[in-house]
């Protein structure tokens, strides 16, 4: 392995360990009072994930959307007529029963302990490691949060949005245009709706399909998602490598072959294209290593908004507030 990977590793998770405890989370939390969670957390994944794959992206996501809005505080999973879960953007999510199978294990082993913004931010991680990414150190120390409104999920980026508003989605959480590339890279697993992106393939322009796609790639998406088809229908995000964290994402982005529109316009936007070329290792351009980018801005955004001591909870079941 080349040096320098490792050198970078190190000087990740020595940042990391710096900003979680300016944030009040530390790795190790649970040393003392749950020293099973991260393994009770990862078997947990690990077992959902044999039966259905797709609990990777869903988790990873669900992650996502959970830090954007009141901070990472599992409001994502409570139940509710207006809760986030009920939004737009969150009603595609899946693997809330992951989450409440590895609380249960965790009420048993250690009552009252372990958040359920903790077990997403684990699970999480362990999605990108179950589909053959990084792993990385979690800090863990949050609570949980009382208060979930669909109204609040405004925050979250749309499929259709402009590079210029993501960035001030993400400055407003202290992410930077690096940190957006990384994560928005996290689409290397997954899949989307046809309905979320069948827009571009006919109706887009002057009646014709989004002339940032790849004219050879159309035929195969409009096979995929015909007009006035099953808007439900699932096509990966990442075509050629759904299940596999890499570098697979940004190659197709250069070759014009991104499926929501938001994604392709990393690379047509010059202040984020250059993020993509660095992690592609484009002769030309100084590197950098996606895996090892990723995990550096999981953690970062897993301390957006975090809530510790007296300012949340420890729900005894995830979905409802104590």
């Amino acid at each position: 392995m080349n040096p320098r990977f490792f050198l970078a590793v190190a000087l990740m998770f020595a940042m990391a360990a710096a900003l979680a405890q300016a944030q009040g989370t530390r790795v190790g939390f649970y040393r003392r009072t749950c020293p099973r969670v991260e393994s009770i957390v990862r078997s947990t994944v690990q077992s959902h994930f044999r039966s259905n794959p797709a609990i990777a992206p869903g988790l990873l996501r669900m992650h996502f959307h959970d830090c954007f809005v009141q901070g990472c505080d599992a409001s994502i999973l409570i139940d509710g007529p207006n809760s986030e879960k009920t939004a737009p953007p969150n009603r595609l999510l899946r693997g809330y029963e992951v989450i409440d199978d590895a609380k249960t294990q965790l009420e048993a082993a250690c009552p009252g302990v372990v958040s359920c913004a903790d077990i997403l931010t684990l699970a999480a991680r362990d999605s990108v490691f179950l589909t053959r990414g990084i792993n990385w150190q979690v800090p863990t120390g949050r609570r949980d949060g009382r208060v979930s409104l669909a109204s609040d999920t405004s925050n979250l980026p749309g499929f259709t949005e402009s590079i210029d508003s993501q960035k001030q989605k993400f400055s407003a959480f202290g992410l930077n245009t690096q940190d957006l590339v990384a994560l928005v890279g996290g689409h290397t697993i997954g899949t989307s709706a046809c309905q979320l992106f069948s827009y571009r393939l006919y109706n887009f322009t002057n009646g014709g399909p989004d002339p940032t796609i790849n004219p050879a790639f159309l035929p195969q998406l409009q096979a995929l998602c015909p007009q006035n088809g099953d808007g439900s229908r699932r096509v990966d995000l990442d075509t050629g490598s759904g299940n596999k964290f890499d570098v697979s994402f940004f190659a197709n982005l250069r070759n014009g072959r991104g499926i929501l529109e938001s994604d392709q316009k990393l690379w047509t936007d010059s202040s984020t294209r250059t993020f993509v070329q660095r992690f592609l290792g484009e002769r030309g351009m100084r590197p950098l290593n996606f895996n090892v980018e990723f995990a550096r801005s999981m953690v970062k955004m897993s301390n957006i908004g975090v809530k510790t001591g007296i300012n949340g909870e420890i729900r005894r079941i995830c979905s409802a507030i104590n």
